[in-house]
């Protein structure tokens, strides 16, 4: 291992109807990570509000990406000194609709956004009913401690293509904030696909989920070989896990698979 390393949190909490609510968490969970050497921690899927069954409330407090609550991060994040990511519900074009968007900020302000690609419309669910579809961009990355981050959320982890777009824009770490629904064998397929998204891109990914019952909690950080570095469990708390910035050149050396690779991902 280097002498260089980036302290990476998960932070898992369950969400609530109250944004007030929810940031007093997030500022307590950024406090708790800080003092566990944390420079970068990830929250889930749905931070800002979140309520089950979904209803028309989402509209009501979804607020843009300059609004209050992103604000509100910022602050917490310039009084933490750290770099947070979180899951808010954005303001969407139809006036009913939202977007799931997910953003990072640091004490200066807005570092990235990224809007979720692919809806939950599966398992019985149907997340388009309530949410718009994010638009196919160039990603947005940032970058802590010498490490290069990229964003994605929840259901886009079932779609191998987006993480590889990812690690094409030279990400080192994927960020994934989750509200990964419980169901028969979820959590095999949660843990299973964050540490292969990890594998066959050879970089570090990190997933904040929901706890139980709604979500399955076990957020957790791998390496680029797939390696469970620090996971939550089930309950509300933060995992930490310093990631060695010469990890991804040190395994690509030996496991050199984007680099033989065969086929490029274009959108359809």
């Amino acid at each position: 291992m280097s002498d260089r390393s980036v302290g990476v949190g998960v932070a898992q909490f369950a969400p609530v109807a109250s944004v007030a609510a929810n940031l007093d968490t997030i500022r307590d969970l950024a406090m708790t990570a800080r003092s566990r050497g944390a420079d970068v921690v990830l929250y889930p899927e749905y931070s800002s509000y979140f309520v089950d069954p979904f209803d028309e409330s989402l509209a009501d407090h979804a607020e843009s990406i300059d609004g209050a609550f992103v604000a509100s991060l910022a602050q917490i994040a310039a009084d933490t000194g750290t770099t947070l990511v979180a899951g808010l519900l954005e303001k969407g074009d139809d006036g009913k609709r939202v977007r799931n968007t997910v953003v990072a900020v640091n004490g200066d302000g807005m570092l990235a956004v990224y809007r979720k690609l692919h809806l939950y419309d599966a398992f019985g669910q149907r997340e388009s009913d309530w949410v718009e579809a994010g638009e196919i961009q160039p990603p947005q990355t940032f970058e802590v401690g010498g490490m290069r981050f990229a964003l994605m959320t929840c259901y886009d982890l079932r779609f191998p293509e987006v993480a590889r777009t990812l690690a094409d824009a030279g990400a080192d770490v994927v960020l994934v904030a989750a509200e990964w629904v419980r169901g028969p064998l979820k959590e095999h397929h949660w843990q299973t696909l964050l540490q292969a998204r990890a594998i066959e891109n050879t970089v570090f990914v990190a997933g904040a989920d929901h706890p139980p019952p709604l979500g399955v909690g076990h957020s957790l950080i791998a390496d680029p070989q797939g390696v469970v570095l620090a996971t939550v469990g089930t309950t509300t708390d933060v995992a930490v896990a310093h990631l060695d910035v010469e990890a991804v050149a040190r395994v690509r050396r030996v496991n050199p698979a984007l680099e033989l690779r065969r086929f490029r991902v274009v959108p359809i």
